[in-house]
C-alpha cells in the first residue's frame, strides 16, 4: 500500500498524567481553542472508549468539510492512544484512511513529549501534496499548544 506520514513532536512541561488527560478532551476542548478549524466534534457512536466513531465538522481554516474516525487503543498505563479517520472529504478522495498514533513519554526535565505520527494510507499512486503534510504538521502542532493552554488555564479539570 502507498503512503505518506508526518511526525509530530511537541514538548511540554506538563507530565505525562496530565498531557494524555487533555488529550483525551480533544473533541471537547478543539472546538473551543480552535474553532476556525474544528467547527465541532460529535460522538454519533460509543462512549468514548475503543470503537466510538466521531464526526468532525471542520471550519473555515481548512480546505475539507467532514471527517468521521473510529478510536481504536486507548492505553493509559503507557500514554498512548490511536484512531482512524475512515469517511469524508478529509480523505480528499485519494485516501483509504489516516492512521493517528500517540505517545506521550517523559522527557528528562521532568515533563513530557507529545508524539504523534499521522499515516495516510492511500488509495492509488496520488499521495497528498508536501504542501498539505506540511499545512497538516503546522495545524496538529498550534492545535496541541491550544489544548496545552486550555488545559492550565482550568486546573480544577486538568
Amino acid at each position: 500500500m502507498n503512503r505518506a506520514s508526518i511526525e509530530i513532536e511537541v514538548t511540554s512541561p506538563f507530565s505525562r498524567e496530565a498531557v494524555f488527560k487533555v488529550f483525551n478532551d480533544f473533541h471537547i476542548i478543539a472546538p473551543q481553542v480552535n474553532p476556525q478549524v474544528f467547527k465541532s466534534i460529535k460522538t454519533i457512536q460509543g462512549d468514548g472508549g475503543v470503537g466510538t466513531i466521531r464526526l468532525f465538522t471542520f471550519g473555515d481554516g481548512v480546505p475539507f468539510t467532514s471527517g468521521k474516525y473510529k478510536q481504536g487503543t486507548i492505553d493509559a498505563g503507557n500514554f498512548s492512544c490511536n484512531y482512524t479517520f475512515f469517511e469524508g472529504d478529509y480523505l480528499m478522495g485519494i485516501l483509504d484512511s489516516i492512521d493517528h498514533n500517540v505517545t506521550i513519554v517523559p522527557s528528562a526535565d521532568g515533563g513530557s513529549v507529545f508524539k504523534q505520527i499521522v499515516v495516510y494510507n492511500c488509495k492509488g499512486d496520488d499521495k497528498p501534496s508536501a504542501d498539505i503534510l506540511s499545512f497538516e504538521k503546522e495545524l496538529y502542532e498550534k492545535t496541541y499548544k491550544a489544548i496545552e493552554a486550555y488545559g492550565v488555564a482550568h486546573p480544577e479539570t486538568y
